[in-house]
């Protein structure tokens, strides 16, 4: 249990990602697949039946007793809120709504947000559009675990610690790889969810937002949802820096097993992701696939050539950028526009009545 990892740095590549050239590829044979793209009708229904779902478990929870609570955390709450992150993730490529309307993206995203306990919605489409557009590249791609992880979760029970506290490290790595300064959508995303909270506390009681943030926090670390986390860009096969699984979780987790697709076809819904493969077969047939999650957890911490350094990285393609897109002022500048020429328009016919008056 004390063996330590053989890898001792990341697997460095001074190539590009191989998303776009696939794209290209796959569209100029299959061009039917731009079919696939937009909406996916019913993200908006199986988003508010979980959050209403979960909003009943919360009510039912509030006098339990810890043991309960921590049971129905794990085994049942922590498996809708870990499919809300990834609804979250669906919906931060405007997946709910379509593209000519992004900020009801935005909003639907923190209702979607609320039974997580934590604003990240707005947060993580900040960081998740980058880590698209420059796939492990280096103080880019926050995906790609920091130097401490990787020097210091060296040995089993190392590894199992950082995979317990993953919720930790993919919310502050940010932090310290890449600063950005915080957008308008973002303090309305936190105080929508403070709010959300506080009545949680106030209405239900301290156990029912427990269960809340329990659920949240167990079910993005040391379970089997969480599989996705490690199984997605660690190397297991040769090369090859994006992985697929096809088993039963998707079925919860909008498809985010189809990652391979996912990446290649970012602004296809996670529903139709399926239908990518069985459009373009021989593009992914040929590809190493996870067939467990659990299998591999379990080779990522006894494996010794498994560790937080098995990530490809890049050099940075560009220079990091603190200030993000300010959504809500863009939206609010034409308003105010147009209400100061109201004003503007007002003043001069008053100003040409009392003009009037006096002669």
């Amino acid at each position: 249990m004390g063996q330590k990892v053989s890898t001792t740095d990341f697997i460095w590549t001074y190539t590009e990602q191989p998303h776009s050239d696939r794209r290209r590829e796959i569209v100029k044979k299959y061009p039917e697949i731009k079919k696939l793209f937009g909406v996916d009708p019913s993200l908006k229904y199986v988003v508010s039946a979980s959050v209403i779902l979960q909003i009943i478990a919360a009510f039912l929870l509030r006098d339990s007793s810890w043991v309960l609570i921590f049971l129905q955390a794990y085994f049942f709450g922590g498996v809708v809120n870990h499919a809300l992150t990834l609804a979250i993730h669906d919906i931060s490529h405007n997946t709910a709504f379509g593209n000519d309307w992004p900020l009801s993206n935005r909003f639907f995203g923190m209702f979607a947000n609320l039974p997580i306990s934590v604003p990240m919605s707005v947060s993580f489409k900040k960081y998740h559009v980058e880590h698209h557009r420059y796939l492990g590249e280096d103080a880019l791609d926050t995906d790609v675990p920091t130097e401490f992880e990787a020097k210091f979760f060296t040995t089993p029970i190392r590894k199992l610690l950082w995979l317990f506290l993953q919720p930790l490290f993919y919310a502050f790595r940010p932090l310290t790889i890449y600063k950005k300064a915080p957008t308008d959508l973002e303090i309305v995303n936190a105080f929508i969810q403070v709010t959300f909270d506080v009545a949680v506390l106030y209405f239900f009681s301290f156990k029912s937002l427990a269960y809340l943030f329990l659920g949240t926090f167990l079910a993005l670390g040391l379970h089997p949802s969480a599989g996705h986390f490690v199984a997605e860009h660690y190397i297991f096969s040769g090369e090859q820096e994006t992985y697929s699984y096809y088993g039963l979780w998707n079925l919860v987790l909008y498809n985010v097993g189809y990652h391979m697709e996912h990446h290649d076809f970012p602004y296809i819904p996670g529903k139709n992701l399926p239908k990518v493969r069985k459009i373009a077969p021989e593009f992914y047939d040929n590809l190493h696939i996870h067939e467990s999650w659990v299998t591999v957890l379990s080779t990522f911490v006894f494996s010794p050539s498994m560790g937080p350094y098995k990530r490809i990285k890049r050099p940075a393609s560009m220079p990091q950028e603190v200030y993000g897109h300010y959504a809500l002022a863009s939206y609010l500048k034409p308003v105010q526009r147009v209400f100061q020429r109201f004003l503007e328009t007002i003043y001069v016919i008053k100003k040409s009545n009392w003009s009037v008056k006096n002669k």
